[in-house]
């Protein structure tokens, strides 16, 4: 059963001490590359994509593109060096890249990824990843929390496991991680409750999903989205 309500808010409130995600092989991956200061570029690696690469930083995608002169998201190539943040009066504004249309609109209705409880609570000042992690059974379906297309559906977004990554509209992505198992793989479309993956089975994140939504490239907490 999902957590609703005034349990929801007692399971917060008991968990907001605890670190989230605190796995120990995880610590320093979740203290690096989340600081971006004026001037750092990133220098894209075979099979890394914009979003991908925006996610880690906690940019939105549409600045990267526009701050780098990208007409297309596919438009990047292995060795290309990204600036990672535009002169100081430009703020995100909107890009003219066509990475910023996606034929996507509508609201998002929302749904759990999983039928668990939260046994890992939002906190807005967790180092690298900031979201909910959800227990589940091991191996059982993950489905996608809303319509969009599979951005990113891969391993190589250090310390998130088997990450999918879905882009719902201009504003809002999710991401799903430490899957056993991808269902979907980059550039398919689903819709609400479409498989994407499965949970993983072995080791320490056995049972747990970690859940992500991003507003604009900023976290925001998915338990105040989720029905």
């Amino acid at each position: 059963m999902k957590v609703r309500g005034g349990v929801l808010l007692a399971v917060v409130m008991i968990l907001a001490g605890c670190t989230e995600f605190d796995y120990a092989s995880d610590r320093a991956l979740r203290q690096a590359d989340t600081d971006v200061v004026a001037g750092d570029v990133h220098v894209v690696e075979r099979g890394e994509t914009l979003y991908q690469i925006a996610w880690q930083y906690g940019l939105d995608f549409r600045d990267v593109a526009r701050w780098n002169d990208l007409r297309s998201a596919d438009l990047i190539f292995a060795g290309q060096e990204l600036v990672l943040s535009g002169p100081a009066d430009t703020g995100s504004g909107q890009t003219q890249s066509s990475a910023q249309s996606s034929g996507l609109s509508g609201p998002i209705a929302w749904q759990w990824p999983v039928e668990g409880e939260i046994v890992g609570a939002y906190d807005a000042n967790a180092i690298g990843k900031r979201g909910i992690r959800i227990g589940a059974e091991p191996g059982s379906v993950v489905a996608a929390a809303g319509g969009g297309d599979v951005v990113y559906s891969g391993s190589g977004l250090r310390g998130y496991g088997n990450l999918v990554i879905i882009k719902h509209n201009d504003q809002f992505l999710t991401a799903y991680g430490y899957n056993s198992e991808l269902l979907v793989g980059e550039g398919e479309r689903v819709e609400g409750g479409d498989a994407i993956a499965r949970v993983a089975t072995d080791g320490e994140r056995a049972g747990h999903l970690h859940f992500e939504i991003r507003q604009q490239g900023d976290p925001v907490n998915p338990a105040s989205y989720l029905p």
